[in-house]
């Protein structure tokens, strides 16, 4: 145990000397993703919210043949502007968002009791244009739907009979569910963070060692050399978990800077939450060690090492996109898996949902079952004579 904790600090203290890397690691890494994410989230809402209430400039081509339907646009919030010689090539060059057109037949079929087409020209590709367009859909189907009301109230009708179903809305999410659903990037920032909290030591202590070519004096050392591994795998293990535990308290901070109120939604990132994530995420933090331990051993030089565990940070990433992608519906077997398990897990507590103590259970055992092989894997290449010869 000696041995184990003699390594272990050793490699704690080299790695605390280097100011740039515990700066990219324990600052950067927890605080940059939070604080971006704040920035968006308030960008994106702030923006949609001053446009869904400040008045909507359109160009209207034809305004002349619909005064009505004119004067119920500007009593909506709509400003009428100019109309526009080339409107298709005025939204295909964002020149502006949406263009009206009313054919000159409107009033015709509008006196008759037919119904009057309008053109609503825009492009769905524009993501910015996207609220513009809704707003003005939602008011032209308002005008409508009251104007059809009221031809049929004139002719003795109820109403009524032009609605012979109605669809009566129960949503069962809570606020804190929705606010789960929109923040459902959140576990894979904690795994991204533990990735890269453990990988400047996983590096250093292995491809950086052997470069240095003080990998091999090392080993000459009379102790086992399954004690120098923990010993290196318990030091890169402290400063993932470190980087883990400080983006949860940064995200739990910048959960309070965001406007979850203004849409329905909350985030409740407390003491629960982190106690959980860090009891599912604590085997995942070890066998993220032993990855980048092991995927360094088979690098000679300290780039090399880089490529391989750039590469290998693209593993969390694919359960994130399959469980954005694909809907699913979360099964037991789940919990087994190392990564999805991890994902499940934070996902539902973050939605405010029951996880049962059977299933963190089974994600920890098999996480930590999972752990332990690569341990054993990484153990092996670690008594062979190849790790310490550089060249």
């Amino acid at each position: 145990m000696k041995s184990i904790l003699t390594v272990f600090w050793k490699e704690v203290r080299e790695n605390i000397r280097d100011r740039r890397t515990v700066l990219n690691t324990l600052v950067t890494g927890p605080l940059m993703a939070p604080l971006i994410f704040v920035l968006l989230i308030n960008g994106i809402v702030s923006r949609e919210l001053d446009k869904a209430e400040k008045p909507l400039p359109v160009p209207v081509i034809g305004a002349e043949h619909a005064a009505n339907l004119i004067d119920a646009l500007k009593q909506s919030g709509i400003i009428i502007k100019e109309a526009i010689a080339e409107p298709e090539r005025a939204v295909r060059e964002q020149e502006v968002d949406l263009v009206l057109r009313i054919p000159e037949r409107f009033g015709e079929a509008w006196s008759k009791g037919e119904p009057a087409e309008v053109e609503l020209i825009y492009d769905e590709s524009q993501r910015d244009a996207q609220g513009s367009v809704g707003r003005l859909r939602a008011i032209l189907e308002g005008y409508g739907q009251r104007t059809s009301t009221m031809r049929v109230l004139a002719r003795g009708l109820s109403p009524s009979i032009m609605r012979p179903l109605v669809v009566a809305n129960r949503d069962q999410s809570t606020a804190q569910a929705r606010g789960g659903m929109m923040f459902s990037m959140l576990p894979y920032f904690f795994i991204l963070g533990a990735f890269i909290g453990g990988m400047a030591l996983a590096i250093d202590t292995t491809a950086g060692e052997r470069e240095r070519q003080s990998l091999e004096p090392l080993f000459a050392n009379p102790v086992a050399r399954s004690k120098i591994l923990l010993g290196k795998l318990g030091a890169t293990g402290m400063f993932a978990l470190t980087t883990l535990l400080l983006s949860i308290i940064a995200f739990s901070f910048a959960g309070q800077f965001m406007p979850t109120e203004k849409l329905g939604m909350t985030l409740s990132i407390g003491p629960r939450f982190a106690l959980l994530t860090l009891l599912v995420m604590f085997p995942l933090v070890f066998l993220i060690s032993s990855l980048q331990t092991l995927a360094a051993a088979f690098a000679r030089t300290f780039r090399e090492a880089q490529t391989y565990l750039s590469l290998l940070m693209f593993v969390p990433a694919v359960p994130t996109l399959l469980m954005s992608v694909f809907p699913f519906k979360t099964e037991t077997w789940m919990y087994a898996v190392p990564l999805v398990g991890q994902q499940v897990t934070i996902t539902r507590l973050m939605r405010g949902e029951f996880v049962a103590s059977s299933e963190i259970a089974l994600c920890v055992a098999c996480t930590s079952l999972a752990a332990v092989l690569v341990y054993f894997i990484t153990a092996r290449i670690y008594d062979g004579e190849r790790l310490a010869i550089s060249t």
